[in-house]
């Protein structure tokens, strides 16, 4: 970090723990666009605001991979038409595919398939920082629920002992006939054993990568 000024990146990507964007992000903005990696950090609101008030004052973007997230851009568009008003996601795989911290790290897995955690995903980040990154970039997706609104789901499958399953399931208002427009999403992306991200999600995030060289700041 302390040659970052001397080499002059145009983009610092991270890809290692939300505590090198709480602790560093805003010092990287200085000197450069950063690409966050881990948008599990921003659910600490300090964290949040630091990075804005950094963007802002050094003329430098923040972006936000999209990783596991299918339908980012659908789920952005929908929000800012006013049409969402729920976002629920659920993110399945085998025990050993998580690095839980705290209270959740505790929590006995009862059965062939044991809920972990259900609840606004600002208070699963801190527990899950591995592991609800696609859940803090649904809640960045649509800022009207944002960490607070969104609901995570975090599930231990013994089944899944190679792949990671993701399902989305959102829903607006309802309509003059009192029915709501509703999509569920279900994706299944295979992975090693014990590995935290699925083989399918280096692709998606690599497009995020080229998609940060070619928007405006």
């Amino acid at each position: 970090l302390a040659a970052l000024g001397e080499r002059h990146p145009d983009l610092v990507v991270e890809v290692a723990h939300p505590k090198i964007i709480q602790e560093s992000g805003a010092q990287i903005l200085r000197c450069a666009n950063l690409l966050v990696g881990s948008p599990s950090a921003l659910a600490d609101q300090a964290t949040e605001h630091q990075l804005l008030e950094a963007s802002h004052r050094w003329n430098h973007a923040v972006f936000v991979a999209r990783g596991a997230l299918w339908g980012t851009e659908d789920i952005t568009r929908l929000d800012a038409a006013g049409g969402l008003q729920s976002l629920r996601v659920t993110m399945a795989t085998h025990p050993d595919g998580f690095r839980l911290e705290g209270p959740l790290a505790a929590v006995p897995s009862t059965g062939r398939r044991t809920v972990l955690y259900e609840g606004p995903i600002r208070g699963l980040c801190p527990f899950a920082p591995r592991n609800s990154n696609t859940m803090a970039a649904a809640a960045l997706a649509a800022p009207s629920l944002g960490f607070d609104g969104v609901v995570g789901v975090l599930v231990a499958d013994l089944s899944l002992t190679d792949m990671h399953v993701v399902d989305v399931e959102l829903s607006g208002p309802p309509g003059p006939t009192g029915r709501r427009f509703a999509v569920h999403t279900h994706r299944e992306n295979p992975a090693e054993p014990g590995a935290v991200t699925g083989s399918a999600t280096v692709t998606t995030f690599w497009r995020s990568l080229l998609g940060c060289c070619q928007l405006p700041s």
